[in-house]
Formats: structure tokens, C-alpha cells, sequence
């Protein structure tokens, strides 16, 4: 299951006299992925080479360095740890001698992959926006055992009879949570889409 960064990780090397250093952070979108990039580039630097992905999104440069050998190995990288929603920008110090195509994509992956596996990661759950509405008696114990399907209450409306419940479900406790609903409300409710 993918899964993406709870903060910021940081990993540096030094590969024949080349000196990386690689950053990574947890983005929710490409325009939060660039401005990462953009705070943490190096001017300085003889290089700054990024690869993000967000869902389907996905970006990546080399900076400069000869064509396939910075940012798809990033990109690699990332996809490889199975993360998503995140963003990592190595930067490099040239330090005089070549490194090769290969030796490049070796040393970007590499340093982006060491470092997204330093970093403390979280899965990411795909969730289902569902509503429902219960009686005022029964609200108490359904919300009470949401925890159980690890299922979120977004928000909640309350009228004359009752409450209608704004829910996050994971796809595959929709089911359980549905026959949960349908005991506590007496067959009477059903989970909808809104």
C-alpha cells in the first residue's frame, strides 16, 4: 500500500568528491511540491535535481546533468519505495571528477531512495465520502464504533429527528460499516453517496 513521509527527511553523501544531499518531504499537491523545491534549492549549487508525485502527477528535472540521469532516478526512487505525495530535491557539489551516466543515475537514485527510507512514513488510506442519517438514540453508539472501520466523521448535521453524519470510509470496511449502520437503525438506514 503507498505510503508518504510524516515530515521531513534528509540524507547526505559524498561520491567521489561530488558532495549530494538529499531532501525529502510530505506534499499534497504540485503546487505545495514547487514550493518545496523552490525553498530548498541551492543556488550555490552545482545542481539542484527533483522528482515529485502526487496521485497520478508526477514531475521531475535534472538540472543540468545529462538527460535521464538525475530526475527519472529520483522519480524512480520514490516510486520504488512506494511513496506518493511526497517531493524530494537532491542537490549536488560538483567535486571535479566525472561520475559517468550511470555512476549519476546510481548516485540520484541512490541518495533519493536511502533517504525516503530514513524518513518516518505513514500509509496513505484511500477513503470514500459517505453520508447517512440516525435517530438521536442511536447516534451515541454508532459514532461510538467508527474507530472499529477506521472510518472519520467529516462532519455532522443535526435536525428535529436526528443527525445527518458526513463519513470518510476506507473502501474496503464500506461494507462492514454498511451492516453496522443497518443493525443499529433497525434495517431503517442505509450509507449514501454524496
Amino acid at each position: 500500500m503507498p505510503s508518504t513521509l510524516l515530515g521531513p527527511s534528509e540524507y547526505r553523501e559524498e561520491i567521489r568528491k561530488s558532495r549530494f544531499l538529499a531532501l525529502a518531504a510530505p506534499v499534497a499537491s504540485a503546487a505545495e511540491a514547487q514550493a518545496f523545491i523552490d525553498r530548498h534549492s541551492d543556488l550555490a549549487a552545482s545542481h539542484n535535481c527533483w522528482a515529485w508525485k502526487v496521485g497520478n502527477q508526477y514531475r521531475f528535472n535534472d538540472d543540468g546533468e545529462p538527460g535521464g540521469t538525475a530526475g527519472r532516478p529520483i522519480l524512480a526512487a520514490i516510486e520504488g519505495q512506494d511513496c506518493d505525495q511526497v517531493a524530494v530535491l537532491v542537490i549536488r557539489w560538483y567535486g571535479g571528477i566525472q561520475l559517468g551516466t550511470g555512476g549519476l543515475a546510481r548516485a540520484y537514485g541512490g541518495s533519493a531512495a536511502r533517504c525516503l527510507q530514513l524518513g518516518e512514513r505513514q500509509e496513505l488510506v484511500t477513503r470514500l465520502a459517505l453520508s447517512c442519517h440516525l435517530q438521536f438514540a442511536e447516534l451515541p453508539l454508532f459514532k461510538a464504533r467508527l474507530g472499529e472501520f477506521d472510518a472519520l466523521l467529516a462532519s455532522e448535521e443535526y435536525d428535529a429527528s436526528g443527525a445527518r453524519l458526513q463519513l470518510a470510509v476506507p473502501a474496503e470496511r464500506q461494507d462492514a460499516l454498511a451492516r453496522l449502520l443497518a443493525d443499529i437503525s433497525r434495517g431503517r438506514e442505509q450509507l449514501h453517496r454524496p
